[in-house]
């Protein structure tokens, strides 16, 4: 099954909404027994946080859009502003690939490259595909198959390795841009006070 990355956040709130994501946190974590913390953004106080992310084996319904806290702030009792909002968006995470050689399937073929009447009759040459990718690779570097076979190991190693570098990247500037933009029109859920009571969910 794949695992639902859930980011909690502040966007570019003042310090209230960072108590909100910590507040918001812990109210899911009373409401969803299997939730897991990936990472978090600690934000100027204790409880508080600029973001969260937290995993869920299972897709958790009726929390992914804008957060509302009614309260007056318990920074600034003198301010006039108790509307804080916070953004909860869903991001699928990344699975990635694991290699291993007895998921690649092998192809030989005869070399056409310089090498000699040897290298052009036998087939020396090797095709590999990583089967779950489909990613493939061709080595005739070679003088014989077992070497053009370790060659096309080592680069499909390489290839794995450097995709999921990039899907990590990928996924990091997908939760920058989520942690960027907060709607503050039509909360999903309305939440009052300190005691941070739930008086309204969609």
């Amino acid at each position: 099954m794949i695992d639902i990355l859930i980011q909690i956040s502040s966007g570019k709130g003042p310090l209230e909404c960072e108590l909100a994501v910590g507040k918001f946190l812990k109210a899911l974590q009373t409401e969803f027994a299997d939730l897991e913390i990936v990472s978090q953004v600690q934000g100027s106080y204790i409880d508080c946080f600029k973001s969260v992310v937290i995993k869920t084996p299972a897709r958790v319904g009726g929390i992914v859009g804008t957060i509302k806290w009614i309260v007056q702030s318990p920074f600034r009792p003198k301010h006039k502003r108790r509307n804080w909002f916070i953004g909860v968006s869903e991001i699928q995470e990344n699975q990635k690939q694991v290699f291993d050689a007895e998921l690649v399937r092998f192809e030989t073929f005869r070399s056409g490259g310089k090498g000699g009447q040897h290298v052009n009759k036998v087939e020396t040459a090797v095709r590999a595909i990583h089967i779950p990718t489909g990613v493939s690779v061709v080595s005739t570097q070679g003088r014989d198959q077992h070497t053009n076979k370790k060659l096309t190991l080592i680069r499909l190693n390489e290839i794995i390795m450097e995709q999921n570098i990039a899907q990590e990247l990928l996924l990091k500037q997908t939760m920058w841009i989520q942690h960027e933009l907060l709607e503050r029109g039509k909360p999903i859920r309305v939440y009052e006070g300190m005691e941070f009571k739930l008086c309204k969910a969609d």
